[in-house]
């Protein structure tokens, strides 16, 4: 039921997107001709022109919308995420056009239509669109989520849910079904063998009595929903209680004993008929994995073009400050524990480890350079890490990389420490804008890392990126 659900909405949302996206661009195209509002030089080309488009941004949307994961909505979603998963679809969608008519205009077009402009597509218009795509479509999810929230507050619709079991995997499920108001569930109460006379529960649902009274509680509760999460040695008694959910018709979801081994997502696979639990599976693959990349070599190639003069101005600086190298290259592990070597403008003496081997930096670090102090104060020693990027060492988020001598220490001291290297090591990271940098709690950082890498998104980057520029150049563990 939840995935039907689940589906039902996530459909719903892509056909509102498809539909307030064409509808945008029609706007778009109104606005900037026919209300008078701004010049055009160029005279107005006709409607038709820009009507044929729209069945094509009809289908772009959804399409841009689904890459970077606004219709994943099993997962908890804020209203700011929704806001950068609506703006981040439209700039794609903004992109693609732009380039998709570019292409007509210089490949297809003829020197007729080149002379009348008929691929042409206004750039403000597809301003505008963008404007207007992002504010159509935020209002409509938010319109979306409160008439949802209001009809699951009056109590409408509400599925009533049943949990078998009373433990540490019971508890979780319950969790997130409570968490989850959004998708219409009401738990009634759970079953455990150690019920006996005690029908004190969790979190206030009520132990509505043991295993075995499982058909009789679903008849009497009107139950539509069974969940049974029972450790693995109850494996007699959860194949009675899917005989019972059988009986009585109504869905059952078995919700495995793997809470200790499963961190980031686990997903079913099919083996030739037999179901498969991958463990810890990554979202980051395939054309996901593709799109970031170009995300990643766009913004590395016009960053670098962009900073290339400050970085003559640092260079010049840290050679004229202090004997070295003005670049130091220090060795890390990045993706699948491959080692690569870390571009940053040197703001340590040259050789300072000499003495003491790998260690932190620190607070009034004596090995600091003047200039280094100021470097590493914001972050500019970092920069060079753009061709590293470039490259395809790292990407511009992820978790940030660390030295081959440091991981050996936290990958036994450190739970689940080796799997943030189930993607490319990043310039700046979920951790880092939260606080957990430098010199601070290790399994924090690791927390928020294994959250970027199961919850990653392009939105999600583009959040991340902008977080970075207001608070990780600023931050105070920076030295």
């Amino acid at each position: 039921m939840k995935a039907r659900l689940t589906r039902r909405l996530a459909a719903c949302h892509a056909v509102s997107d498809a539909l307030l996206g064409m509808a945008a661009f029609g706007l778009a195209y109104a606005i900037r001709f026919e209300a008078g509002l701004i010049a055009a030089p160029k005279g107005q080309p006709p409607f038709g022109q820009y009507l044929v488009l729209i069945p094509f941004i009809g289908l772009l949307v959804p399409l841009a919308f689904h890459l970077q994961g606004a219709y994943r909505l099993l997962r908890i979603r804020t209203r700011v995420d929704d806001f950068f998963a609506v703006l981040v679809g439209n700039i794609v969608v903004v992109v693609v056009g732009l380039l998709g008519t570019l292409y007509f205009q210089v490949y297809v077009a003829s020197p007729a239509d080149r002379a009348a402009g008929t691929y042409e597509v206004s750039r403000i218009v597809w301003m505008l669109y963008l404007l207007l795509g992002v504010g159509l479509t935020f209002a409509a999810r938010e319109a979306a989520r409160r008439v949802i929230q209001r009809r699951f507050r009056a109590g409408l619709g509400l599925k009533r849910v049943l949990i078998a079991g009373a433990g540490e995997l019971a508890r979780h499920v319950a969790d997130k079904i409570l968490q989850h108001g959004e998708f219409g569930y009401q738990v009634i109460g759970l079953v455990d063998d150690r019920a006996g006379g005690d029908t004190t529960g969790y979190r206030g649902l009520p132990l509505l009595g043991q295993v075995a009274d499982a058909g009789e509680i679903i008849r009497r509760e009107r139950i539509d929903q069974l969940y049974i999460a029972l450790p693995l040695e109850e494996h007699a008694r959860m194949i009675d209680l899917i005989e019972t959910a059988d009986r009585e018709c109504i869905d059952v979801k078995v919700a495995p004993d793997l809470l200790h081994a499963i961190t980031l997502r686990a997903r079913l696979e099919d083996l030739d008929g037999v179901p498969i639990i991958n463990i810890n599976d990554v979202p980051l693959q395939g054309l996901s994995s593709l799109v970031k990349r170009a995300i990643d070599v766009a913004v590395a190639a016009a960053a670098l073009a962009v900073l290339l003069v400050p970085f003559a101005a640092i260079a010049a600086l840290v050679r004229w400050t202090s004997p070295g190298p003005v670049l130091y290259r220090q060795e890390r592990m990045g993706l699948d524990r491959r080692p690569f070597l870390v571009l940053k403008f040197r703001s340590m003496y040259d050789d300072a480890e000499r003495e003491t081997g790998p260690v932190w930096a620190r607070a009034n670090d004596p090995r600091r350079t003047p200039v280094g102090r100021i470097l590493r104060r914001f972050s500019l020693d970092e920069l060079p890490q753009l061709w590293n990027v470039l490259r395809g060492d790292m990407s511009l988020v992820g978790p940030r990389p660390e030295r081959p001598f440091f991981v050996e220490q936290f990958r036994d001291r450190v739970p689940k420490y080796m799997l943030r290297h189930k993607v490319k090591s990043g310039l700046t990271g979920w951790a880092q804008v939260n606080g957990w940098r430098g010199d601070t709690s290790i399994e924090k950082r690791i927390e928020h890392d294994l959250y970027y890498i199961e919850h990653w998104s392009v939105s999600l980057d583009f959040k991340i990126l902008w977080l970075t520029l207001v608070r990780v150049l600023f931050h105070r563990h920076a030295y």
